[in-house]
């Protein structure tokens, strides 16, 4: 959410934001209801300075003079009757509209329309080029009896699958591996609920807008997160932190859940587009300071890069542009792996600032050394998300004979064991 009152200062750099990102928001009407709302409530506490002033005056007046003070306290207290339902029916619009005001992007963020208009900045590594006919990510599980996705399919519909025996390992390792990096760098982990109330979604930019990705438990109102970013940001939502307490870095390793309504092509071949997955995630909780905050996100990418690293996985870094960020996104980069079987990079992370935008909708604050009340700054990235890196691991350590080498990262979570075979 946007402080209101950077909006009345500069309505057309949010009417700008939200175009550039692709949101219809209408912000002329919300400062229309913005004002009326501070007329109402203006004219309420006149009102109750008006009352206080003739109930004092009250007892030491008599005959007219006393009747004429109780006719206008009754006036008054209709009036204050009437504006409390003014105010009433207005403060719902006002929040609808200002939930859906969208975060402006950073200067450095590239204009466009959607991910193909994002902004290459680096790459890393060195592409594969084979000497045989390599097999996509589907035929070596096949093969390699370790992905099954026709049983998957069977038992939970489309985009599900298995993952079997050596692949459920390799699946393992690498959350393993992901994790105990993170750890070493002073990340907390935590163990986290992934069935959420709406204000948690609401509170971390979710809703409104990700309903229709989101797997709502209706009974229970409860809804299924679609990443481990939802409870780590919201962990102290409400809360007033010490300065000295920040920057608060977590992770956490959890089953994702997403509807992917919409999706088509070659996003749902394999294990590129799924409903089911897990992901460690790192989150800072951080001071409101914009220079600190993208020191931060300089952080949280380098430390997934690392993991690429380890791991030999050739990818690039992009700068998303206007279009591809969510509302509240300040600015995000991307990591994309080289996939093989798609000719192309694929994303495998996504490093995401927010500054006080989600922090400001969960009222997450701290105590400043001058005992003023601030707004955290929130940021997260992946750290990794499988069965999607499955797909270049799998495919990118292919050998000849159908087998697949075991980066060497993960051959200690894997026994020790150099290789998978059929």
């Amino acid at each position: 959410m946007i402080d209101i009152k950077l909006i009345r200062q500069d309505p057309q750099r949010y009417k700008d934001a939200a175009k550039a990102k692709g949101f219809d928001i209408d912000i002329d009407k919300l400062l229309n209801v913005d004002s009326e709302l501070r007329k109402n409530k203006n004219r309420l506490q006149e009102i109750a300075t008006e009352k206080n002033k003739i109930g004092k005056s009250i007892p030491k007046l008599a005959g007219r003079q006393k009747q004429s003070a109780l006719t206008e306290l009754g006036e008054l207290k209709k009036e204050e009757s009437s504006l409390n339902e003014r105010i009433k029916a207005l403060e719902p619009d006002f929040d609808q509209i200002m939930q859906q005001v969208a975060q402006p992007a950073a200067d450095d963020v590239p204009f466009g329309e959607d991910d193909t208009q994002n902004i290459e900045l680096r790459k890393w590594g060195n592409i594969r080029k084979f000497d045989f006919e390599p097999k996509d990510h589907v035929q070596l599980g096949l093969d390699l009896d370790i992905i099954d996705i026709e049983r998957g399919v069977k038992l939970a519909g489309t985009r599900n699958y298995f993952l079997k025996g050596d692949g459920a390992l390799l699946h393992w390792a690498v959350l393993r591996f992901a994790m105990d990096s993170i750890i070493t760098k002073g990340y907390v982990p935590l163990a986290v609920p992934m069935l959420m109330r709406d204000e948690v979604m609401m509170g971390t930019g979710f809703f409104p807008g990700s309903e229709d990705q989101t797997y709502r438990i209706q009974k229970d109102s409860l809804n299924l997160a679609g990443t481990a970013e939802v409870p780590l940001t919201a962990y102290h939502k409400g809360e007033l932190l010490k300065e000295d307490e920040l920057p608060l870095k977590y992770v956490a390793l959890s089953t994702c859940f997403r509807r992917e309504a919409g999706a088509a092509g070659k996003d749902t071949h394999g294990l590129y587009r799924i409903h089911q997955f897990d992901k460690v995630e790192q989150v800072i909780i951080g001071e409101n300071d914009e220079e600190k905050s993208k020191q931060y996100h300089t952080e949280i990418l380098a430390n997934a890069e690392e993991v690429m690293q380890a791991l030999e996985l050739p990818y690039r870094v992009v700068n998303v542009c206007t279009g591809d960020l969510g509302r509240g996104q300040v600015q995000k980069y991307d990591i994309e792996a080289w996939m093989p079987s798609r000719n192309s990079y694929g994303e495998t992370h996504s490093a995401s600032r927010f500054y006080e935008f989600q922090a400001r909708r969960m009222n997450l604050r701290y105590k400043t050394t001058q005992k003023k009340n601030v707004f955290c700054h929130t940021l997260n990235n992946t750290v990794i998300a499988s069965p999607r890196i499955l797909i270049p691991i799998l495919e990118l350590n292919q050998n000849p004979d159908g087998s697949v080498k075991i980066p060497k990262p993960l051959q200690l979570y894997m026994n020790g064991r150099k290789v998978i075979r059929d």
